[in-house]
């Protein structure tokens, strides 16, 4: 009996962040479809130190313990890619910190894309990459939300 790999998706900061941190509406069930292997969340150094910087924002209030706790409920499903130097091509995109996610999604030969940024969402469909999809359009068409 062979089994379908899940699908190796690149969600972003924001909505990692949100479903760390706020753990209601569509971002919760994204947290639950990496938690129980319905797709594999991909990291890069890069998105990983972003995570991190974000996670240590003032506004968040958040100690050393309470960040790592957080990163304890992703890590583990977590398959982290390395991202050849130079990196692979990618289409332009209005933010230059947005390119470590669409890096990602190449070398990790990523199905999908799924954020919050507008940026991000601004390339939808033109780049050439995978689908970059808003978190309800993720959930309606990966966890059948």
């Amino acid at each position: 009996m062979s089994t379908k790999a899940p699908p190796r998706v690149v969600p972003d900061t924001k909505v990692v962040l949100s479903a760390l941190l706020f753990g209601g509406g569509p971002t919760a069930r994204v947290r639950a479809g990496w938690q129980s292997g319905r797709f594999v969340p991909l990291a890069s150094t890069a998105t990983a130190q972003e995570l991190l910087r974000v996670l240590g924002y003032p506004k968040f209030r958040l100690s050393g313990d309470e960040q790592g706790e957080l990163l304890a409920d992703i890590m583990p499903w977590v398959e982290v890619v390395q991202i050849p130097d130079p990196p692979p091509a990618v289409p332009p995109c209005r933010d230059p910190f947005d390119l470590p996610f669409l890096h990602l999604a190449r070398a990790g030969r990523a199905r999908a894309i799924v954020s919050g940024d507008r940026d991000l969402l601004a390339l939808a469909g033109s780049t050439g990459l995978c689908p970059v999809l808003s978190v309800d359009a993720f959930c309606r068409q990966y966890l059948g939300d």
